[in-house]
């Protein structure tokens, strides 16, 4: 164990007989990660509450009383930081999320297990609203192959996927925030991002890793042209 150029002190991992090299820097990473161990002394799920935080204590997309959707939510950071903040578990704000993976009950949320990109998805989590919603997150983030181009394809799909899905639910003067990767969103989408949208902008928050590729897209102001959800 040795001390980083901050001064706090850094844990090396041995790399073991059944441990991958891949393996080792990921639990090194972790270990040594502020946010990460910020995260469980304050009891979020993981260290993407604090990506959140910082952006919406920027850009104040979550009020009390919103309806909030957070598609790829597994483990729960964002769900807790949205629940939180439009008072859902006082009954006046509403959280509604999915992941592939399941997720532990989080107060004032409801969760479903369930593909984004199935047919029935979106009718599901119409369903599940009721009617209209304020504010889609989206932190989905497709399964990586190696092969550059086709993960930037699927992680563009999943955007453009997310996109259409909050153009199809969100109240005007909507809010929605998507995890993209490289330069940013493609231009097709940010030229009909920018068409739906009052203002539209990528973000990168101090709390994403710094080395990583990952950034936000955010478009707020929503200007409802999209086929508008009545509520049930």
């Amino acid at each position: 164990m040795a001390k980083d150029t901050t001064g706090r002190m850094h844990v090396s991992v041995r790399t073991g007989a059944k441990r991958k090299l891949s393996s080792k820097l990921w639990l090194e990473r972790q270990l040594n990660d502020p946010y990460v161990a910020r995260a469980r002394r304050e009891g979020y799920r993981s260290r993407a509450a604090f990506k959140l935080i910082e952006i919406d204590d920027k850009y104040h997309l979550l009020k009390p009383g919103l309806v909030v959707v957070d598609l790829g939510a597994a483990p729960g950071g964002w769900s807790q930081i949205a629940a939180r903040r439009v008072a859902a578990a006082e009954g006046k704000g509403k959280v509604v999320a999915i992941d592939l993976l399941d997720m532990p009950a989080i107060a004032g949320v409801q969760f479903a297990r369930l593909d984004f990109l199935e047919q029935a998805a979106p009718e599901k989590l119409i369903e599940m609203l009721g009617g209209g919603t304020d504010v889609v997150l989206s932190d989905m983030a497709a399964n990586t192959t190696g092969h550059r181009k086709t993960d930037q394809l699927r992680i563009l799909g999943l955007v453009e996927a997310a996109a259409m899905f909050a153009c199809q639910v969100l109240n005007p003067g909507g809010a929605f925030l998507a995890k993209v990767f490289q330069s940013g969103a493609d231009a097709g989408l940010l030229a009909q991002l920018k068409h739906d949208f009052a203002s539209v902008r990528h973000v990168k928050p101090a709390s994403s890793r710094q080395d990583s590729s990952e950034r936000y897209v955010l478009a707020t102001g929503f200007r409802g042209t999209g086929s508008r959800i009545q509520p049930a």
